[in-house]
């Protein structure tokens, strides 16, 4: 499957200096960061933004989308090693996940060595098929947005996707939005931030993991790009869009395509 949030559009006006600015990063509940997961300037900025909110001491937790729910650093001493860490959040480097620990090894380290627990927020493999066929998921969104998310996961699918596998897809795709949602909402700590790092798909206001916390939390979302990009969507997606330099355009749909030959 091809990353959802490779297909989200940007036509938020150029961030300012200010917008980009790490010091200018207000305190809030929760504190959701999109990515493009293989743009590496974008992890470099998960570890800017985790830097910042430790070194001002309001980072309660750090959730990840690249880790099943259920498990964390939590109550791991912050001089453990990798492999220990590793084992503690169930990682593998396998096509199955396609999470590289050399991609995202450098942020949860950081935030174990800074004493911040790491909670996985991901739906775990075993709730996949359940989530295909839970029909109340077909309701946790307005229906515009809900259709929404369905053209989403056409096109993350490229087009390629039979029609009647499209719900159930989209219903996986919301459950696994409400999972990072409920472990946020777990992590949550008075006075402190919680970071979640994700797709932006994943992160969006209008259809993501926004939509499934509780009424009341302050939220900031921040979209992330590489390059320019000139179209709609991210004025409701996002509070913020912060641009990274271009780079190389990879034909995912072609990769894809690739992989699903026999």
């Amino acid at each position: 499957m091809v990353g959802l949030g490779a297909g989200l559009q940007f036509s938020a006006p150029a961030p300012t200096a200010e917008q980009n600015a790490l010091d200018g990063l207000r305190p809030n509940d929760v504190w959701l960061l999109g990515e493009q997961h293989d743009v590496p300037s974008h992890q470099a900025r998960q570890r800017e933004v985790l830097e910042s909110l430790v070194t001002r001491g309001e980072l309660a937790a750090l959730v990840i989308e690249m880790a099943e729910r259920g498990v964390s650093t939590k109550g791991l001493p912050h001089s453990a090693s990798e492999a220990r860490v590793q084992q503690a959040l169930r990682w593998s480097d396998s096509e199955a996940t396609g999470w590289d620990w050399a991609v995202y090894g450098p942020l949860v380290m950081q935030a174990v060595r800074s004493r911040v627990p790491v909670f996985g927020g991901n739906l775990p493999r075993a709730g996949l098929r359940a989530a295909m066929q839970d029909t109340a998921l077909d309701q946790r969104l307005a229906p515009p947005a809900w259709l929404m998310q369905q053209t989403q996961i056409r096109e993350g699918h490229c087009q390629l996707l039979p029609e009647e596998q499209v719900v159930p897809m989209t219903r996986v795709q919301l459950a696994r939005d409400l999972a990072m949602a409920q472990t946020i909402e777990a992590a949550l700590a008075p006075g402190k931030t919680v970071l979640l790092v994700a797709g932006n798909q994943h992160v969006r206001r209008d259809l993501g993991v926004p939509q499934h916390l509780r009424a009341g939390l302050r939220s900031t979302v921040v979209l992330m790009a590489s390059g320019g990009g000139d179209a709609a969507a991210a004025r409701d997606a996002a509070d913020r869009v912060w641009r990274t330099a271009p780079v190389p355009e990879k034909d995912h749909c072609a990769a894809f395509k690739a992989r699903m030959k026999p």
